[in-house]
C-alpha cells in the first residue's frame, strides 16, 4: 500500500469537473492522500476516462449539479469556464472552486518560474528549463505544456518552470512566482472573453500577484503590472529594455554589456531573440548562473511548429509556424522577417471570431503573397485581395504555391487560426504541412 501523504484534504468532498491529462493528475493527488474525489466531464466519453482507478464515480455528458452543491472543493479544469451556470451556482453558494496550479502552489517548496504570454510562452518556458538543466539544477518543467504541474511534485527539484494560461490563471490564488512574465498580449480566446481584451488581459496579469520579479516587454505596455512599472520590473525588448536586442550590433544585450551575437543562435526571427531575452532576463532572476543560460541560448533550436524550418532546398524555406493559433502570433512570426525572394503565407481555419485586421501592415510590402483555407480563409483575402488565393485546403494552396517557387523564397504556414475546422490540432496541421513541404520541395 502507498504511503498516504499528510493533508488538509482528509474529510473534505472534492469533485473534479474535467478529466484528460489534467483531470487524472487531480484524481492521483488526492488518491494519494487518502481521498476519493468524484469526476464530472461535460464529454460523453471523455479521454482518461479509462484510466481512472476503481471506486472513482464519474458522471459524463454535463455536470452534476447535485454533486457540485454537495463539494467543499472543486476542481475546475481550465478548460471549463468559471462563468458556466452550475459552476456560478456552486460558487455562489459559498463552495471554493480552484484549478490544479492552485493545488500544485500550496504543495510546491522550490522557487517557481511563472511564464504566461499569447505568444511564446511554450518556447521560454522551454529554454529556461534548458538554461536551469545546462547548470545542473534539477529542474521540473510543465503545467500547460507537456506534464501537469501535479506531476511535477512526485521528483525533488531545485526549481519548478510553469507556462500558465488564462485560464489556469484564472483559479489560482496563491502563486508567489520567484520570477513570472507576461510576454505579451494580443487578442485569444475571445469566445471565453465576452468583456474584450481588458478581461484577458486581467486574467494573465494575476500572474504578477506576489511575484518578486516581474519581467515585462519594453515594446508592450499591455504587458506591464495593472498599476504600471514597479519596483519589481526588469524590461526585455528590441533596441529598448534591460535586456535587448541591439539591431545594429545584431547581439543580445543584458545590463548595457553584450552577451551574445545572435548568430550564435540557433533560434531564428526577431521575435525568438526577444524570447530568448525573456527567459535570461527569467534565469538571471533566479541566479542560474550565466554562462549556463548562454549555453543553452547557443544549443537551443525550438519547439517543433513554432517557427520551425522544416524543409530547406534550392535555396527555398519550408517553415512550419502551425502554432501560430491567433493573431498576435503571425504578427510575431512576419515581425522583421526579412527575405531576398517572395514570402508565400499560408493563413486560414478558424479564427476564434478575433478582429483580423491588425496583420494589415504586415501584409503591405511587395514581395509576400497572401494563400487562404479554411473557415475564416476568405475574411483573410479581404485583407489584401489582390495578392490574395482562396482555396479550400491548405493542401490545395501548398500545390499551387509549389510551380512557382525561386531560389531566395519562404513558404511559412503561420495560420493565425485555430485548425479543428479541417485538422485535429495545430500538431496535426504542422505535420501534414512538413509532409507536403518534404514532397513539393
Amino acid at each position: 500500500m502507498a504511503e498516504v501523504l499528510m493533508n488538509e484534504y482528509g474529510d473534505k468532498r472534492i469533485v473534479i469537473v474535467g478529466l484528460g491529462l489534467t483531470g487524472l493528475s487531480c484524481v492521483d493527488f488526492f488518491m494519494a492522500r487518502g481521498v476519493i474525489p468524484r469526476v464530472m466531464d461535460t464529454r460523453t466519453i471523455p479521454p482518461g476516462s479509462d484510466k481512472l482507478p476503481d471506486g472513482v464515480e464519474c458522471h459524463t455528458g454535463g455536470l452534476n449539479a447535485e454533486w457540485l452543491m454537495d463539494a467543499d472543493l472543486i476542481i475546475a479544469s481550465p478548460g471549463v469556464a468559471l462563468a458556466t451556470p452550475e459552476l456560478l451556482a456552486a460558487a455562489n453558494a459559498g463552495v471554493e472552486i480552484i484549478g490544479d496550479i492552485e493545488l500544485f502552489c500550496r504543495e510546491a517548496t522550490a522557487p517557481i518560474v511563472a511564464i504566461t504570454g499569447s505568444n511564446g510562452k511554450s518556447t521560454v518556458t522551454t529554454l529556461v528549463g534548458e538554461m536551469a538543466k545546462k547548470a545542473g539544477w534539477e529542474v521540473g518543467v510543465g503545467g500547460n505544456i507537456g506534464v501537469p504541474a501535479l506531476e511535477l511534485l512526485k521528483s525533488p527539484c531545485q526549481l519548478y518552470v510553469l507556462e500558465l494560461s488564462s485560464f489556469q490563471l484564472e483559479t489560482t490564488y496563491s502563486l508567489q512566482a520567484a520570477a513570472a512574465t507576461v510576454l505579451n498580449v494580443s487578442e485569444d480566446h475571445m469566445v471565453r472573453y465576452p468583456d474584450g481584451l481588458s478581461q484577458y488581459r486581467a486574467a494573465k496579469l494575476r500572474i504578477y500577484d506576489q511575484a518578486q520579479v516581474c519581467v515585462v516587454n519594453e515594446q508592450d505596455p499591455l504587458t506591464l503590472p495593472e498599476t504600471g512599472k514597479d519596483s519589481r520590473c526588469i524590461s526585455f525588448g528590441v533596441d529598448g529594455g534591460d535586456y535587448r536586442l541591439d539591431s545594429e550590433s545584431q547581439q543580445l544585450i543584458a545590463d548595457q554589456s553584450p552577451v551574445l551575437p545572435i548568430r550564435e543562435m540557433k533560434l531564428a526571427g526577431q521575435h525568438n531573440y526577444t524570447n530568448g531575452l525573456a527567459a535570461l532576463a527569467l534565469a538571471d532572476a533566479v541566479n542560474i548562473p550565466r554562462d549556463a543560460s548562454l549555453e543553452a541560448l547557443r544549443t537551443y533550436s525550438g519547439l517543433a511548429h513554432r517557427f520551425q524550418v522544416v524543409h530547406m532546398r534550392n535555396g527555398i524555406r519550408w517553415v512550419n509556424d502551425s502554432k501560430a493559433t491567433n493573431v498576435g502570433s503571425t504578427q510575431a512570426a512576419l515581425s522583421g522577417l526579412s527575405l531576398e525572394g517572395t514570402l508565400y503565407l499560408l493563413v486560414g481555419g478558424d479564427g476564434k471570431s478575433a478582429d483580423f485586421t491588425p496583420l494589415k501592415p504586415y501584409l503591405s510590402r511587395d514581395n509576400i503573397r497572401l494563400y487562404c483555407f479554411g473557415r475564416d480563409g476568405n475574411q483573410l483575402a479581404q485583407l489584401r485581395p489582390e495578392i490574395s488565393t482562396l482555396t479550400e485546403t491548405m493542401e490545395q494552396a501548398m500545390r499551387e504555391i509549389a510551380s512557382g517557387l525561386n531560389a531566395g523564397d519562404m513558404v511559412l504556414l503561420s495560420p493565425a487560426c485555430a485548425s479543428f475546422d479541417q485538422f485535429n490540432g495545430f500538431e496535426h496541421r504542422g505535420h501534414v504541412f512538413a509532409r507536403l513541404a518534404e514532397e513539393l520541395g
